[in-house]
């Protein structure tokens, strides 16, 4: 049977110590806190992780904690994205060394593929190894889009079982989706304020930043909307959208971490060049916070 990627999964912050070293202690107890707090699984070493700014050592650490961690009570992402090919499937044979459950393959970035090039790319990744791949599409971070005819070719590939299009543009999810329904292929909403929208369309869950802070309300938007109760879905929904719209606060991604650290969750700082926010900023960020009865 296909493995089928659904519900919530936090896209988890590698938490830092001030000397911008992985914190273990941290990374341990951030991932109870998401599991005691109802997520549906963990996604590490995405970007929100800062996967750009680790090591391959130090992304299979990061991999290996999650994955002992977590010990089996909800399946373990990994991000494997890279520039090229070869280093995608040296990541992969890691990520099987570990233990982990699936991977999500970023698009190439700075290098802009064809769409030949795309499939060829992704079709390679995905005969050299047994796990489930995820696509991601990223374009604003990437500059490389994954079109919908791209996307329903490669979903004919039998371990590619997904993708979560973090495009923000609603009608190219919607065509995700659409063009693979006769298939075992499965979307999930990149975007933190259109994880109900997704879901509506027939789409399967999110990978969300804003779950680290505050897992159990985006958790709630998916556990409603497979209850029925899509009243209450909408109301998590709509409840979330100040979080995600303070990304804006500063540089990507040190608002989620600055947001944990507010909360109580040590999350440590962002690598540099990406520093911490200014006092009015974080005094918003706050405000924000308490106001979503987080603080």
């Amino acid at each position: 049977m296909t493995f089928v990627p659904k519900g919530i999964l936090p896209a988890v912050v590698t938490p830092f110590n001030e000397n911008e070293h992985i914190n273990e202690k941290a990374l341990r107890a951030l991932v109870d806190y998401l599991i005691d707090n109802g997520v549906h699984g963990l996604f590490v070493v995405g970007s929100q992780g800062e996967f750009y700014s680790l090591s391959n050592q130090e992304k299979k650490s990061v991999m290996e904690i999650a994955v002992d961690q977590a010990a089996g009570r909800v399946p373990v992402y990994v991000g494997t994205g890279a520039v090229t090919t070869r280093e995608v499937i040296e990541l992969n044979e890691i990520a099987e060394q570990v233990g982990a459950d699936a991977v999500s393959v970023l698009t190439p970035y700075f290098i802009k593929p064809s769409p030949d090039e795309l499939y060829e790319h992704f079709r390679a990744i995905a005969k050299a190894t047994k796990l489930p791949i995820l696509l991601y599409n990223n374009p604003p971070r990437t500059g490389v889009a994954l079109s919908a005819e791209l996307v329903e070719r490669l979903a004919d590939i039998d371990n590619i079982v997904g993708i979560k299009d973090s495009s923000g543009d609603m009608t190219l999810t919607g065509e995700f989706i659409r063009r693979t329904l006769d298939k075992e292929f499965y979307v999930l909403a990149g975007r933190d304020t259109l994880i109900l929208a997704t879901l509506m369309y027939g789409g399967y869950g999110s990978i969300a930043a804003s779950a680290n802070v505050a897992p159990r309300l985006v958790a709630s938007i998916y556990d409603c909307f497979i209850e029925g109760d899509i009243e209450k879905a909408l109301q998590a929904q709509r409840a979330l959208a100040p979080l995600r719209i303070a990304f804006s606060l500063g540089t990507f991604p040190v608002v989620i971490k600055e947001a944990l650290n507010i909360i109580g969750i040590d999350a440590g700082p962002a690598r540099a060049p990406v520093s911490g926010l200014s006092k009015e900023k974080k005094k918003e960020l706050e405000q924000i916070l308490k106001k979503m009865n987080l603080v």
